[in-house]
């Protein structure tokens, strides 16, 4: 039977012969298989879902608090803009994973409990899958993220919660043994990082943490993030992992946006006006 930690070098040599210009043989059920998960993708992706961040799940619940509540209780923040492609990019993330799943298969190892329905005090999630038996959460992340899962520094900068969930995960199957499969969406790179476990937290404390802030009539004071220097300028910002959140407006409503060549920059504190175009 093959074992989880040499999946990753397996896939690379199922896949080898195509740098030497040469073909794979591929099985035509697990093509079938990969055609039907990419429909279900896109089915999904395209039903709208009300109120789809309105309930704790194992997903959400490592999340830091006071953004948590804020997704339950209140609507987006009305100067949040998604940009039009954001759905685009969901779209195919969830495609990714299902392709990684493909080459899991096509490298000879065994995946079984797809999307099996799990649950823990009461919050449930759906696991992407077990591979030789182990569970096995499956990411597609940037060149930033992807570094964490590479390096094995998820614990120190984990905004969306992935350690929890893959905790809720285990926790639900009796188990302690789980990694992430993450590939590097901008160039392909795949890596298997199984945490140790005291990087992850006690599932069981952080659903209660949750439930009573959700209990609470006002949001959680602490802030996720503090504001970081940019650069030299003696100007305050949000850090990377606030840029995205849609709720950032409720923590800083004097919040400037700046368009800068690589993108947004929020201020929070402007000792030194910008010379970009300001985003009002």
């Amino acid at each position: 039977m093959k074992h989880l930690d040499t999946l990753v070098e397996d896939i690379y040599s199922t896949l080898a012969p195509l740098n030497n210009n040469k073909g794979l043989e591929i099985d035509p059920e697990m093509l079938d298989e990969l055609g039907e998960a990419f429909k279900d993708c896109i089915r999904g992706w395209a039903t709208p879902r009300e109120n789809a961040t309105k309930y704790l799940r194992m997903s959400n619940i490592g999340k830091p608090i006071r953004q948590l509540y804020f997704d339950m209780k209140e609507e987006s923040d009305k100067k949040f803009n998604e940009s039009s492609f954001l759905p685009i990019r969901f779209l195919y993330g969830h495609l990714l994973e299902e392709l990684l799943i493909f080459f899991v298969k096509m490298a000879g190892h065994k995946v079984t409990d797809a999307q099996k329905e799990v649950v823990v005090d009461n919050i449930k999630g759906h696991i992407d899958c077990k591979i030789n038996g182990e569970i096995v959460d499956v990411k597609t992340a940037s060149n930033f993220a992807f570094k964490k899962f590479k390096e094995g520094t998820l614990r120190d900068d984990d905004p969306f919660g992935y350690l929890a969930q893959l905790s809720g995960y285990e926790a639900a199957e009796n188990t302690n043994e789980g990694g992430f499969l993450a590939i590097n969406k901008e160039t392909g790179e795949i890596a298997l990082y199984r945490p140790d476990e005291l990087d992850k937290p006690n599932i069981r404390y952080t659903i209660s943490k949750a439930k009573k802030a959700m209990d609470l009539d006002t949001p959680p004071k602490e802030i996720c993030y503090p504001p970081v220097a940019e650069g030299k300028s003696g100007n305050m910002k949000l850090p990377k992992q606030c840029g995205f959140c849609p709720h950032k407006y409720k923590c800083y409503s004097d919040l400037r946006t700046f368009k800068y060549s690589k993108g947004l920059t929020y201020l929070v504190k402007v000792v030194n006006e910008p010379k970009v175009e300001e985003i009002l």
